[in-house]
């Protein structure tokens, strides 16, 4: 499982429209081997059918598809785009921040969204993901979540 490898973040990404933030979060799981093609094709097709049920707060984006749309490997991808675009949500545009999930089963994607709700439930989270000029200070962000995730919600505060 990968949840937002270095490899898997991207910051100030360039993106016309939500469309092209999608791809360029799906890209990152292509690019890692976490998923194939169809996979990233499966999520602008879910967005498309269903519209901006993908944006879960101010600002963020989660797509995602299922799992035998072309999953690999358990992972979660991150773009910060540079401008933010509408997705269509009528309380949460314009998006900034978009995190791909991709899982291969329904055991590794509520783990993962366990994962990414404990991450965004802090403000101060939100805020440093925001700000980072580096994949690595968001690693750095994630490194305490990771060991504590299991038993304790995260208690950083933002650098």
């Amino acid at each position: 499982m990968h949840f937002l490898d270095k490899s898997l973040i991207s910051l100030d990404v360039e993106a016309k429209d939500a469309q092209e933030a999608i791809r360029a979060a799906g890209r990152l799981l292509v690019d890692s081997g976490a998923a194939e093609d169809s996979y990233v094709e499966s999520m602008l097709s879910a967005f498309r059918d269903k519209g901006p049920y993908i944006v879960v707060a101010p600002q963020i984006a989660l797509p995602h598809a299922k799992a035998e749309s072309g999953v690999n490997e358990a992972s979660v991808s991150f773009v910060r785009l540079k401008r933010p675009v509408a997705f269509g949500h009528p309380e949460n545009d314009p998006v900034k921040l978009v995190f791909a999930l991709g899982s291969s089963s329904s055991s590794e994607h509520i783990d993962l969204l366990r994962r990414l709700t404990t991450l965004l439930n802090e403000p101060a989270n939100i805020e440093a993901l925001k700000a980072a000029q580096t994949a690595e200070e968001i690693g750095a962000l994630l490194q305490p979540s990771d060991s504590e995730q299991r038993d304790n919600p995260i208690k950083e505060e933002s650098p």
